[in-house]
């Protein structure tokens, strides 16, 4: 089968695209110019991709998989391809109202759990720059059968994010304990590993839909912050202790007043699983030691997407904290 990825070269996407090659499946994919290890690759700018799907339509693909899909007007990249039969699309668990809870952005009391796919989506659009609620409505009215993967918050080597940083360096420098606003100590948040939804992908890609449709792709078990702190302890050997402390008596930095965490956020798997055939490919304990690894070697700098979060780490005030 030929696969187009419109990226791919970074996070998630080589897990797919390897899992795709080496089943024998031929892959092309456009990609931006950093480097990539795919069997074919050609560069382009995502800016003017109309330039760019002559040359890409030559190739024929089957199937089209777009990872970097983020505003409505990106879902007619996938029907650029009159040999495409189908589409698989990234989106994101945050599409649905209940993260708009969180965020404080949609009015109303915490949407029931588990959040499954045809949950309530959100209606107010934070940045425009970034809507994937309407990028997929978008997707529905093509007419091409697109699969729809709405990702959880990944970790992995490679995590641009550094999800698991800020715990594990407190970890490394012996602190006694690792701070949390009382407000997030018992919220659960849905995670996935890398290799595991990078395999969710290339199921989909293989998987021919009848209709648009839509999948969650996550974990079996969703933590609450404290047990998930306490996971990546077990992995490390770190005997500290996490203690949950009122907003007003943390650091600002720690401090999570902005968020309104009455709302979990757990989602329902179990549609990919019974209709794709999907199952974790990784042991969690191995997961979390192989992102363990990453993170040691690869600690964050400026280039973080959110600027001085490298830097968030004062001992003293969290010392001060800890003695009141």
């Amino acid at each position: 089968m030929k696969v187009l990825f419109l990226g791919g070269t970074r996070f998630i996407g080589p897990h797919a695209v390897e899992e795709l090659r080496r089943a024998g499946h031929d892959v092309l994919v456009f990609h931006r110019g950093e480097e990539c290890d795919a069997p074919g690759h050609v560069h382009g700018d995502f800016e003017r991709f109309e330039q760019s799907v002559s040359q890409l339509r030559s190739f024929a693909p089957e199937v089209v998989v777009d990872m970097l899909a983020v505003r409505p007007e990106h879902a007619a990249r996938v029907a650029s391809f009159p040999s495409a039969r189908y589409a698989v699309v990234l989106s994101s668990q945050d599409v649905y109202r209940a993260f708009g809870r969180i965020w404080k952005t949609e009015p109303g009391p915490p949407d029931p759990l588990p959040i499954d796919e045809d949950a309530p989506l959100r209606e107010v659009v934070i940045h425009e720059e970034y809507n994937k609620t309407e990028l997929e409505a978008e997707l529905v009215r093509l007419g091409l059968p697109v699969t729809i993967l709405r990702l959880a918050a990944i970790h992995g080597p490679g995590d641009y994010q550094h999800r698991l940083w800020s715990c594990l360096k407190r970890m490394d420098d012996g602190r006694p304990a690792i701070l949390l606003d009382e407000n997030v100590a018992s919220w659960r948040w849905t995670r996935g590993y890398v290799e595991d939804v990078g395999h969710a992908i290339a199921l989909a890609a293989t998987r021919e839909p009848t209709e648009t449709s839509a999948y969650n792709v996550a974990d079996p078990e969703t933590f609450t912050e404290t047990e998930w702190i306490g996971k990546v302890a077990a992995a490390v050997g770190w005997d500290g202790d996490v203690v949950a402390l009122p907003s007003k008596a943390l650091p600002e930095y720690l401090r999570q007043e902005a968020f309104d965490l009455s709302q979990d956020f757990v989602v329902d798997t179990s549609r990919i699983r019974a209709e794709l055939g999907y199952s974790e490919q990784v042991d969690p304990d191995e997961a979390l030691r192989r992102t363990i690894a990453w993170e040691r070697a690869n600690p964050p700098g400026p280039e973080h997407p959110f600027p001085g979060f490298e830097d968030r780490f004062d001992y003293e005030a969290e010392d001060t904290a800890l003695a009141l």
